[in-house]
């Protein structure tokens, strides 16, 4: 049964206010929750420190290393803690979008779906990002100002 909105019927109706108080929140969750796991990874990098990062470019058959072992640690942690707190969004969302199918494709097809489905899954959440923007509880629209 449906109602009139085209939404389904709640199968608890006394809860129809807790989920239109709540219903904004949704894209927040998401945007905040990607961008704060992303800057572990970031985090991690900046630690092991810009030697050790190159190295493992290099590895990859990344050349020049030490050209996109910056960009990782830049779109990681700066790029990554962007996207959570909703400041240059769209940009930073298809920065990272864009290095996780690099990963997903270049680095981890080879060893078979099981390595990249991971990675692949990021990569479709940040393009979702990068099309929908800061959203409403974001830096860019407090701003006023969106990429």
């Amino acid at each position: 049964m449906q109602r009139s909105s085209g939404e389904p019927a709640l199968v608890f109706p006394g809860l129809a206010g807790f989920y239109n108080a709540t219903s904004e929140l949704w894209y927040p969750l998401i945007r905040v929750a990607a961008g704060a796991i992303l800057v572990t990874h970031g985090w991690g990098k900046l630690h092991a420190g810009v030697a050790a990062i190159t190295a493992s470019m290099a590895r990859s058959g990344f050349e020049p290393a030490t050209a996109f072992a910056y960009g990782a640690i830049i779109l990681e942690s700066l790029g990554a803690l962007c996207v959570a707190i909703g400041l240059f969004t769209r940009f930073f969302a298809a920065a990272i979008a864009i290095e996780m199918a690099v990963i997903a494709f270049m680095v981890m097809m080879p060893h078979g779906w099981g390595r990249m489905e991971f990675t692949f899954l990021w990569g479709i959440i940040f393009l979702a990002i990068a099309l929908r923007g800061g959203g409403p509880y974001s830096v860019d629209r407090m701003i006023g100002k969106e990429l």
